[in-house]
C-alpha cells in the first residue's frame, strides 16, 4: 500500500515547521511501504496542536490524527528535531528527513524492524 501524503497538506501546518520522520522517507524513495505518517514538529506547532488534540503515549509525546502520528520528540534525536527540519529534503512539495537522520535513529532504537531498515537504507544509498 502507497501512503496518500496529500493528507499532511490538510493539517495547514506552516512550511518550515516540520518533517516526515519514520518510514515515510523510505516510502517516498520507494525503499519499503509505509502504514501510517510519523511527523516531527516544532515546539511552536506541537504547542498549538496539543492545545486542541489528545495528546497520548507513555511519555504523553504523541498525537495521532487519523493515520499521521506527531511526535513531540524522537528518543535520541530530540535535540536534533529543528535540524531535522531545516534539513528536510523537500520530495513533491513535502519535507521528508533525511535517510541519514533516519539510519542514526533506526541504529539506536535497532529493533528488529530496524535492522531490516538499516540494511534496506544502506543499499538504497550505496545505489
Amino acid at each position: 500500500m502507497m501512503i496518500d501524503f496529500s493528507v499532511i497538506k490538510k493539517l495547514n501546518l506552516p512550511v518550515g515547521t516540520f518533517a516526515i520522520f519514520g518510514s515515510g522517507p523510505m516510502a517516498v524513495r520507494g525503499i519499503r511501504e509505509s502504514h501510517d505518517i510519523d511527523l516531527i514538529v516544532r515546539t511552536s506547532v506541537w504547542n498549538d496542536l496539543s492545545a486542541r488534540h489528545e495528546v497520548i503515549g507513555e511519555n504523553k509525546n504523541l498525537i495521532k490524527i487519523g493515520n499521521i502520528e506527531i511526535w513531540k520528540d524522537r528518543v535520541n534525536l530530540s535535540d536534533k528535531i529543528d535540524e531535522m527540519i531545516d534539513n528536510a529534503e523537500i520530495i513533491n512539495d513535502l519535507p521528508f528527513v533525511k535517510l541519514s537522520y533516519l539510519l542514526e535513529w533506526k541504529k539506536f532504537m535497532n529493533r528488529d524492524k530496524d535492522k531490516k531498515d538499516i540494511i534496506l537504507i544502506k543499499q538504497y544509498l550505496n545505489n
